[in-house]
């Protein structure tokens, strides 16, 4: 597994902030040269320690999404197979596992209550999946 130093934090910092900055922007905020922000940007890629390059949407941009957490028990040692079947579902958007009474949390985005309704049935159904609650996100503070 790579091992971050400083330099590697604060790129990852300003590329979380700013996804699409060029080389040059990079290399002038961490007083390094293009070549160097580029040799670490190669690395952190083919490490697997910086994924891709992406766009940062509002959470509100679509009126119509409809966002929710859920919560979800799952029985025994079934979790990796449950974690299978959960990522290949679009709706989706992120999936963690964690501590407490609950295995698993999952963030929904769906467009509309059908597709929710259908998500929250297609989740239940897995086979490993015990218990599940959701909370739909109503706005962001």
């Amino acid at each position: 597994m790579h091992q971050f130093d400083s330099i590697d934090r604060q790129l990852i910092a300003i590329l979380r902030q700013d996804g699409r900055a060029p080389v040059s922007k990079l290399a002038t905020i961490l007083k390094i040269s293009r070549a160097t922000v580029q040799t670490r940007l190669d690395r952190l890629l083919d490490t697997g320690a910086v994924l891709g390059f992406t766009i940062r949407a509002r959470e509100d941009a679509s009126p119509t999404t409809i966002r929710a957490i859920m919560l979800i028990e799952v029985s025994g040692r079934s979790t990796t197979t449950v974690i299978k079947f959960l990522r290949g579902m679009p709706e989706l958007h992120s999936l963690h596992t964690t501590n407490g009474a609950w295995d698993l949390i999952a963030e929904i985005r769906v467009e509309g209550l059908s597709d929710f309704d259908r998500v929250l049935r297609q989740v239940r159904t897995i086979e490993g999946v015990l218990n599940s609650e959701t909370s739909i996100l109503l706005s962001s503070v």
